[in-house]
């Protein structure tokens, strides 16, 4: 069983057998980093700038692959009248054309993956912060990843998403830097 989902499993079981008073203390939210990331205006410009990338890498990748097609059209108008030397050598040559642009394509995908991976792995950090901050202003003792925790129902009540939406943009501006500073946690009693 996925940590995750035995982590739930206890959870579920630890709020049913816990005494009412024990329960009433408990409060346990989400949020949906997901959504939050596709609407907060820093991720927004993330995803175009890397959509750009991908545009002008599959561009890139388009020019080879018309390049290899009019090589293999050549070499089949040519072919008839080609020694065999000839068309081992164009054959090998369009071969080596292939693997190249396989390998091309191979680390472009590998480039754009982990490009992707960073820039939204530093949004997640931050939003983990603020995630932080609105669980102790608010007095939640867990908050649970919605897509990770295997949650299939819960109030939209217990939902924080909304609200690490507004904070977020409010405290970082869409290129990444501080709008202004944060604010600090509240002390702990």
């Amino acid at each position: 069983m996925h940590v995750a989902h035995r982590l739930a499993a206890a959870l579920a079981l630890a709020v049913t057998v816990a005494p009412a008073a024990v329960r009433a203390e408990q409060r346990i939210g989400y949020v949906d980093l997901q959504r939050a990331l596709n609407e907060v205006d820093e991720g927004k410009a993330a995803r175009a700038q890397l959509k750009k990338d991908f545009e002008e890498k599959q561009h890139q990748l388009d020019s080879k692959t018309d390049e290899i097609k009019k090589m293999i059209a050549d070499f089949e108008k040519q072919a008839m009248v080609m020694s065999d030397q000839a068309k081992a050598a164009k054959a090998a040559e369009i071969d080596r054309r292939k693997a190249e642009v396989q390998e091309f394509y191979v680390g472009l995908q590998k480039e754009l993956s982990t490009r992707e991976r960073e820039t939204t792995r530093g949004i997640f950090d931050k939003m983990n912060g603020i995630v932080r901050e609105i669980a102790e202003a608010e007095g939640f003792t867990m908050i649970f990843e919605k897509n990770d925790a295997g949650l299939l129902f819960a109030p939209v009540s217990l939902d924080i998403t909304n609200e690490l939406i507004r904070k977020y943009n409010g405290r970082f501006a869409a290129g990444g830097a501080a709008a202004r500073a944060p604010a600090p946690s509240p002390a702990k009693k």
